[in-house]
């Protein structure tokens, strides 16, 4: 079978993209897994599906790149708005399920997307940590000297420690900087650092949100480039209306021969 795919990319983090609304695309583990391998397939992060879904634009499937479903990526669902756009499937604005529930997506003509996250209701800390879900689970650690960081390993200590192998989690390592947040992270599935993790930066820009009650906009830098979150603290626990917003890039599309 001959698969028809687009590849685009936000901040570095990039993605395979099918659009799948026929049903037709049938995918096993092994085979999304060559298809995102690097040097054996097209290369990438993870996988998209753009599948159709009653009172939605489109529903997004996504995999990790080790084949595994996951419940949502922030890059991707910016990189599949874009294409959903780029298909005339919606014009500047989409509404769209995925594995973690309903989102909003705007999208610019300057390649721009801002994606609507889910709330985050509650946040486990300690003094140089914080654990919690922006629709897949995050560890974010305070360091110092965060170019220092063995990402990798130190990513992945933590990822198959005692409390988290059974499920895995993302671990993301934050320095405050002058222009804001710079983020490094370990994405499970991808086992290995990305470029950049969209659901990661929102952790970590929530995790780094002062005492008070109000609207956050904060600047993240990633490997990969810039992007922003933007939310509200609306409680001690409670983060609402929080936007991921920055570019997500078509690269390249083309046709392989499913393996």
């Amino acid at each position: 079978m001959e698969l028809h795919f687009h590849k685009y990319q936000g901040a570095g983090n990039d993605f395979i993209v099918l659009e799948n609304r026929s049903q037709t695309i049938h995918l096993e583990q092994v085979q999304i897994t060559k298809l995102c391998d690097r040097r054996f397939g097209i290369g990438a992060d993870g996988l998209l599906l753009l599948q159709s879904h009653p009172g939605y634009d489109f529903e997004m499937v996504y995999y990790n790149s080790d084949g595994k479903p996951a419940s949502m990526c922030g890059n991707g669902g910016r990189c599949m708005a874009a294409f959903a756009q780029r298909i005339g499937l919606v014009e500047g604005q989409a509404r769209f399920l995925a594995g973690d529930g309903p989102h909003e997506a705007r999208i610019s003509s300057t390649g721009s997307v801002e994606l609507k996250m889910g709330d985050v209701n509650g946040i486990a800390r300690t003094r140089d940590s914080a654990i919690l879900n922006t629709g897949v689970p995050h560890f974010v650690r305070y360091v110092d000297h965060l170019d220092a960081v063995n990402v990798k390993e130190e990513g992945r200590k933590i990822r198959y420690s005692r409390e988290f192998a059974a499920e895995g989690i993302n671990v993301d390592f934050m320095e405050y900087g002058a222009g804001g947040l710079y983020v490094r992270t370990y994405e499970r599935g991808v086992e290995d650092e990305t470029m950049a993790c969209g659901t990661g930066i929102t952790a970590a820009a929530i995790a780094a949100s002062g005492n008070q009650n109000q609207s956050y906009t904060v600047p993240v830098r990633a490997k990969g480039g810039f992007l922003e979150v933007r939310y509200d603290r609306t409680g001690d626990q409670e983060f609402r209306n929080i936007w991921l917003i920055g570019p997500a890039t078509f690269v390249f599309e083309g046709n392989i021969q499913l393996p």
